[in-house]
């Protein structure tokens, strides 16, 4: 994560801070986030029974792409100068657009929307986040996504 001051982080509420490289989301993701979670709904992993759907093809499963957004994060979020620990907060207004299918790449897109000091050191940030599909004009999804660190 690119290292900022507050100061300046604070600068940035309201600007696209930052977006990720792009990400594979190949079969052998898909197959381990299924196994992980124990969702192998036959549109994730069968890709001849998902052949015949309107996808044409296994798809990740939206709390894939959504999970993948730690790993953006490393790429395109302002961290504070001194931080001794992050942690996700949660989420609000998240929306699954469009199928993310196996084999294509994702990247996310970050905008600041606020930054809070809620206790002396501990800050509460506020990102839009867009993961786009490489390729396709339709995002995959659209969250805001609330993480606070601790300096």
């Amino acid at each position: 994560m690119p290292v900022a001051s507050i100061e300046e982080i604070r600068g940035k509420v309201g600007t696209e801070i930052g977006v990720s490289d792009w990400i594979l989301v190949d079969q052998a993701r898909i197959d381990a986030f299924a196994g992980a979670t124990e969702d192998r709904q036959f549109i994730h992993v069968d890709p001849e029974a998902a052949a015949r759907t309107p996808f044409g093809g296994t798809i990740a499963h939206g709390f894939l792409t959504l999970s993948l957004l730690s790993r953006m994060a490393a790429d395109a979020m302002l961290r504070p100068e001194g931080v001794k620990m992050g942690v996700n907060y949660g989420l609000d207004r998240v929306r699954f657009l469009a199928p993310v299918r196996s084999g294509r790449r994702v990247r996310g897109r970050f905008t600041l929307k606020s930054i809070e000091e809620k206790r002396p050191g501990q800050w509460q940030f506020l990102h839009a986040v867009t993961v786009e599909i490489e390729g396709e004009d339709k995002p995959a999804l659209l969250a805001e996504w609330i993480g606070q660190v601790f300096v």
